[in-house]
C-alpha cells in the first residue's frame, strides 16, 4: 500500500517538473519575443538602440553578487579610534 502511494506520488512529480519546464521554455520564448516586438517599436518611433543601453533593466538581471562575509564580521564588531572611548560603528 505505501509502495503505491510513493509511486503516485513520484509519478506527480515527475508531471509538475514537466509542466515546470515547459512553461520555463514558454517563458523565455515569449521574453525574446517581447524583446523583438519592443525593438521593433523603437525603431518606428526613431528611438536608438544606444539610448536604452545607458539604462540597464534591472528587472531582467538578478542581483547575483555574494556578500563578502568579512564585511558583515568588520560591521557587527566595534570599532575603536585610537586612545579616545568612543566606539564607532
Amino acid at each position: 500500500m505505501c509502495g503505491n502511494r510513493v509511486e503516485e506520488l513520484e509519478e506527480q512529480v515527475n508531471q509538475l517538473q514537466a509542466t515546470v519546464d515547459g512553461l520555463t521554455d514558454e517563458l523565455v520564448e515569449c521574453k525574446v519575443r517581447i524583446r523583438e516586438l519592443e525593438n521593433a517599436v523603437d525603431a518606428d518611433m526613431g528611438f536608438s538602440p544606444d539610448s536604452e543601453a545607458a539604462e540597464p533593466d534591472s528587472a531582467e538581471e538578478p542581483n547575483t553578487q555574494e556578500t563578502d562575509p568579512t564585511d558583515e564580521q568588520r560591521n557587527d564588531e566595534p570599532e575603536t579610534d585610537g586612545d579616545s572611548d568612543i566606539i564607532i560603528a
